[in-house]
């Protein structure tokens, strides 16, 4: 067994593991209102109006698949865990317009050229071979297909509203007594940052360059700002301080 699929080992348990309670943790889950139409909003802006055929990466629960869906597209969802791809057939079970398979994001065993575009959220930071991957999805594209990418740095909290946060967040802790991760789960988590390429941080100066190599063109970057302005609509005082721990942005590239 290779190194490197002994990691994947470990990120598949990792979030599987967590698949139950994934969709109730802030930020996963997609609620309807002005989360979900900031969400639609960034799709539509860079996807277009007319409904493509998406491969949805790392598609989790399906909560993208269903921002997408919402707009008409037709979604292929995979996953490597088969607890969150559970979760992900039951929310969309008799929906004909999206299917969801088991497969590797950085393999994908999908056909050559045959989707418009592919998005994933919360995904590169996780790669293990991030340059295999951008091949891999340039490879199943079409020509003039979307590459449209939702991420963050999530190594460290970004600048001084970052910083604040986590203080704030770390005082709201100790107010209402909430008691620490486990070690073993923080442990867990740092053992598998260490290990990957993106572990000391992922931002759109270094995915970008990444991107070209791979052979895609008109590559932009969009703020996360609009997204996180929604999600903190109704928030608690906790989750409004979560959404400027760190710096997320949105990649968008085509295919030539």
């Amino acid at each position: 067994m290779s190194a490197n699929y002994a990691l994947k080992e470990e990120i598949r348990d990792y979030w599987s593991a967590r698949a139950e309670s994934f969709d109730s943790h802030f930020g996963h889950r997609i609620p309807p209102g002005a989360e979900r139409e900031a969400w639609q909003a960034a799709m539509r802006a860079r996807l277009g109006e007319a409904p493509l055929e998406v491969l949805e990466l790392a598609c989790g629960t399906g909560e993208v698949t269903g921002a997408l869906r919402r707009l008409g597209h037709r979604v292929t969802g995979l996953d490597f865990s088969e607890a969150m791809l559970a979760r992900a057939r039951a929310k969309h079970a008799g929906d004909a317009g999206a299917r969801f398979i088991l497969a590797d994001a950085e393999y994908t065993r999908e056909p050559a050229g045959r989707y418009d575009a592919v998005v994933c959220r919360h995904l590169v930071w996780t790669l293990t071979d991030p340059r295999a991957a951008l091949a891999e999805w340039a490879r199943v594209l079409k020509p003039g297909g979307h590459l449209l990418v939702f991420d963050g740095d999530f190594a460290a909290p970004h600048g001084l509203p970052g910083r604040l946060a986590r203080q704030a967040l770390a005082w709201l802790d100790r107010w209402e007594g909430v008691a620490p991760a486990p070690a073993a789960d923080l442990d867990r988590h740092t053992a598998i940052m260490r290990e990957l390429p993106f572990g000391q941080g992922l931002t759109p100066e270094i995915l970008a360059p990444m991107v070209a190599e791979a052979g895609f063109t008109a590559i932009a970057c969009d703020p996360h700002a609009p997204i996180a302005r929604a999600q903190r609509q109704g928030a608690s005082l906790r989750n409004r301080l979560r959404t400027l721990l760190y710096r997320r942005f949105i990649l968008h590239a085509r295919k030539p």
